[in-house]
């Protein structure tokens, strides 16, 4: 038998101070999808309105945090 795991939720982020970080959904290893091919630097994604942010590069914000851009296509999500 399996364990039942917990559905992903529509939008998510690793960041722990933004308000769609879910610390339950981090227990197993995610795999995204986008426009059919893996990517493995998401920092957040939301499925219904189509896009994920990932890091541009080695630039960073004035606080030290990377900046991000937002990609818009096909997001899937699964536990790996």
């Amino acid at each position: 038998m399996t364990e039942a795991s917990p559905l992903l939720p529509d939008r998510l982020s690793t960041d722990p101070r933004s308000p769609h970080h879910v610390a339950a959904a981090f227990e197993r290893d995610i795999a995204i999808r986008f426009n059919d091919r893996e990517r493995f630097d998401v920092a957040e994604y939301c499925i219904s309105e189509g896009w994920i942010k990932v890091p541009a590069g080695k630039a960073v914000d004035r606080r030290g945090e990377p900046m991000m851009i937002k990609l818009k296509g096909r997001v899937e999500t699964s536990y790996r």
